[in-house]
């Protein structure tokens, strides 16, 4: 028999899901710049946002990725709330790649977790082949455009 569960209801997940994603929207990063101004540094506190993980989530809430997946996912009575939870994990990530809070270069490295590729492609429309760079196939994945 294993250890019991963290979350014995729904509830308790997506409670401690909701505390997860607000501690991600909100932190706190000490930056610096200098002020031309001024001739000097300048320290500031700013919020930034990081992207939501299942796995930053289990560190969070004090579990296993393993025992997450052993316990919720595999569960019937968790499976639609860890599905949510996984969609809400890629819906962030495209959002803030599309805002630019993800540096381009990063954005097929965060995609490709969520089934985007980021191969070239050459599609041939008529007697014209157009070469698609791979940032192009990113976005086109991403509104959800079909290679014609």
């Amino acid at each position: 028999m294993g250890r019991p569960r963290k979350f014995n209801s729904v509830k308790a997940l997506e409670d401690i899901w909701e505390e997860y994603k607000a501690d991600c929207d909100s932190q706190m990063v000490l930056t610096h710049d200098f002020s031309a101004k001024n001739s000097e540094f300048v320290s500031k506190e700013l919020k930034r946002s990081i992207t939501y993980t299942i796995e930053g989530f289990c560190v969070f809430a004090g579990i296993s990725r393993a025992a997450f997946y052993e316990r919720y996912a595999d569960n019937e009575k968790f499976a639609d709330t860890v599905t949510r939870m996984k969609e809400e994990c890629e819906i962030d990530a495209r959002k803030k790649f599309e805002l630019g809070i993800i540096p381009p270069q990063l954005a097929g490295l965060w995609m490709s977790n969520y089934g985007y590729t980021t191969k070239s492609e050459a599609n041939v429309s008529g007697n014209l082949a157009i070469e698609q760079t791979k940032l192009d196939g990113i976005i086109a994945q991403m509104c959800g455009e079909e290679n014609e």
